[in-house]
């Protein structure tokens, strides 16, 4: 009877072992990849191998179970890193437009509200530019008017004094600097029409309303 309780411990104690014999080879991986042209297979991945595209394939079976893509170059990943900066962007941008979407839907409660404030945008983009061309007019013949005095002193002779040619600078700078906000105003202006038209398309669709007829 001792006996036999012996002969049960060991062959319990040896279950383990025997499930883990078992276990060990299912678990182990072989690794395929090219080298040259040529499919090169084994059960350990050498150094030289590890940024190399891979399969791994169930000592076992036979069967794949899994594919590992190749280490990315310095390039590939500047690349990969600038892509995922500007989906984040562009991710954000829509993110914002859709939060302005929301506040003008509850900011107007029709879309000749809508429509109005537009007008509104349009009319001081339009005050806004009749000041500039006033301002670009004024200094231009400002501008002039200096350089006909540079241009008289020449002619006689005398010398064309530092504080005149400072004022002829400074009011060419003015000049370039209004002209370019000009530019940035008739930009402005010429956006508000086709703002106003995908402003009116979004608000209908989030009003659940349909284009007029």
């Amino acid at each position: 009877m001792k006996t036999t309780r012996c002969i049960a411990g060991i062959l319990l104690a040896a279950l383990p072992l025997a499930a883990a014999a078992q276990k060990a080879p299912t678990d182990k991986k072989l690794y395929c990849w090219d080298e040259n042209g040529v499919q090169v297979c084994g059960d350990t991945l050498p150094a030289d191998a590890l940024d190399r595209a891979r399969t791994e394939i169930n000592a076992a079976s036979g069967n794949r179970t899994g594919e590992v893509p190749r280490a990315l170059t310095g390039d590939e990943r500047a690349a990969a890193a600038l892509a995922a900066r500007a989906a984040a962007e562009a991710e954000m941008a829509e993110a914002e437009r859709h939060r302005r979407d929301l506040a003008m839907v509850e900011s107007y409660a029709t879309e000749n509200d809508l429509r109005r404030a537009y007008g509104e945008r349009i009319t001081l983009v339009e005050e806004a530019l009749k000041t500039s061309g006033l301002s670009i007019t004024n200094l231009r013949q400002s501008l002039l008017s200096l350089l006909r005095q540079a241009a008289e002193r020449e002619l006689l002779g005398q010398p064309v004094g530092k504080a005149l040619v400072d004022g002829i600078q400074a009011q060419h700078g003015d000049l370039v600097r209004q002209q370019a906000i000009m530019e940035r105003q008739l930009a402005d202006r010429a956006s508000l029409g086709s703002d106003l038209d995908g402003a009116l398309e979004r608000y209908r669709s989030m009003k659940g309303l349909d284009a007029p007829g």
